[in-house]
């Protein structure tokens, strides 16, 4: 999947005459803009994780502690594949499981003082990235992607 999504075979003049999603707003152009930005924004440091470990670090620094199941669904993957991501980002150190306990037969995860530095450092990076790409930008683009902002927090579910 990720590499489907990753691809830059839909970028050329077909994906630019994609479906639109609204009255002047190509889908397919935002979402190629999208992930070549986010693809973009990657290319730095990631302490040593796949997307897939920071992803999980990630969501266990945010919610955690948190039960593996509730995290397999937060992430939704597989709990065996689950288990294989957080086995290697214990014996890491950035996360540590504890027993649940109101659960004998659960555990929590949580991140470290390791994970959340690791977490720290990735995002700060990224900002700083993304600040710098956008200098490249003119006054007129810099106010459009200022005001489009409410939309792209809306559609990644996080306005």
């Amino acid at each position: 999947m990720a590499a489907a999504e990753g691809s830059d075979v839909s970028a050329g003049p077909a994906a630019e005459a994609g479906p639109q999603a609204a009255p002047g707003i190509d889908a397919a152009r935002l979402r190629v803009a999208v992930l070549r930005l986010a693809r973009r924004l990657r290319k730095h440091d990631l302490a040593g994780l796949t997307p897939s470990q920071l992803s999980t670090l990630a969501t266990v620094g945010k919610f955690g502690p948190v039960r593996l199941g509730d995290l397999a669904a937060a992430e939704r993957i597989a709990p065996s594949t689950l288990t294989r991501l957080i086995n290697v980002l214990e014996s890491e150190g950035y996360v540590r499981r504890d027993a649940d306990t109101g659960d004998a037969r659960a555990f929590l995860v949580s991140a470290t003082d390791r994970g959340r530095d690791a977490l720290e450092r990735i995002k700060d990076e990224a900002t700083s990235l993304l600040a710098d790409i956008m200098t490249t930008l003119p006054p007129d683009q810099l106010a459009a992607l200022a005001a489009a902002l409410p939309a792209l927090e809306h559609l990644a579910g996080s306005g």
